[in-house]
């Protein structure tokens, strides 16, 4: 079988497809014939380096597949890692059907994003109908998969984003604003004077102090990814190290004087705990199957274009998920 291998860590020009035996099926587990693999920013990070607990090189990543089982049936599954393979063997447990009216593209672009969008509003922030969201990226995976939800749950959600996805984001139902513009805290409060209830981001630094200063009493700032690790295509770890001294320290005496609280997110560090999990995947997928949401595939890349799929995503040009199909 042929898989995305990171040889060694560097741009995404490193990148290779080679041949691998076929995993072994054993009790409790599922073979899968993959016919989409998602790709995460944290891909990226971990063929940069910079991703803690990724595999070292020679490796092959990916979090999420969807194809067929042995017995046919269409599938979509989590992986930790591997999935970006022609075949995946996976624990019963984290698989589960494609929902009937979805591509396998869409099955692929589903489980990380939406159970990270999920788990981040209802179980790490307990978002409450009428609260209102800042979302960074909100073009991205995660980004429209909160919109969706947050309309389900009645939230007003407000993203950032570069200019050209805001018709795009107008569609979801969310208030965009730009995210290039230096001077987007100030358009935040502009248009919540009395500042969010939650804020979603997956950037970093310095975008995490304003978060929090743009917090309502009560509110909550949701750190869930570190994109400004990533500097460029390649990995300068001097500049890395530099961004991560700078990065601001949240004191528990001020969080207590403001009724404010910082939380972390990472799905993958929780991808043993399966009580969490598959109960909101589940959940989910019953809004799948009531039409309420629905994966958006911005581009599907082969195997071999793996390079210029990482490529595309350090541009910033995707609005939605992009997809590697074998």
């Amino acid at each position: 079988m042929r898989q995305v291998v990171i040889p060694r860590y560097g741009p995404p020009d490193v990148l290779e497809v080679r041949d691998a035996p076929e995993p072994v099926v054993k009790p409790g587990t599922v073979r899968i014939r993959v016919k989409a693999a998602g790709i995460n920013f944290s891909d990226l990070l971990a063929r940069q380096g910079l991703y803690p607990g990724s595999p070292k090189p020679p490796a092959v990543v990916g979090y999420e597949v969807a194809g067929e089982r042995d017995d046919g049936e269409k599938v979509v599954a989590l992986t930790k890692f591997g999935g970006q393979s022609e075949i995946v063997v996976v624990p019963e447990a984290f698989v589960f059907p494609l929902p009937r009216h979805w591509s396998f593209e869409e099955g692929a672009a589903f489980p990380v994003v939406y159970l990270t969008a999920h788990h981040m509003l209802t179980r790490v922030a307990g978002a409450r109908k009428g609260e209102s969201v800042l979302v960074h990226a909100a073009a991205g995976g995660v980004g429209l998969a909160v919109a969706e939800l947050g309309r389900l749950f009645g939230l007003r959600v407000i993203g950032l984003a570069s200019a050209g996805k805001h018709e795009i984001l107008r569609s979801y139902g969310v208030e965009p604003l730009d995210a290039r513009d230096p001077e987007w805290p100030r358009a935040v409060r502009e248009l919540a004077p009395d500042g969010v209830d939650i804020v979603l981001d997956a950037v970093g630094g310095d975008s995490w102090r304003y978060g929090y200063n743009l917090l309502a009493p009560v509110g909550r700032l949701v750190c869930y990814g570190a994109q400004q690790l990533s500097t460029g295509r390649g990995r300068n770890l001097l500049r890395t190290a530099w961004n991560v001294v700078r990065w601001p320290r949240f004191g528990l005496i001020g969080m207590m004087s403001q009724n404010r609280a910082v939380l972390g997110v990472n799905i993958g560090n929780l991808w043993d705990r399966t009580e969490i999990l598959r109960p909101q995947v589940e959940t989910l997928l019953r809004y799948a199957a009531e039409r309420k949401i629905r994966p958006r595939v911005d581009r599907v890349f082969k195997f071999d274009e793996a390079a210029a799929a990482h490529q595309y995503i350090h541009e910033r040009r995707n609005v939605g998920k992009v997809i590697l199909a074998p």
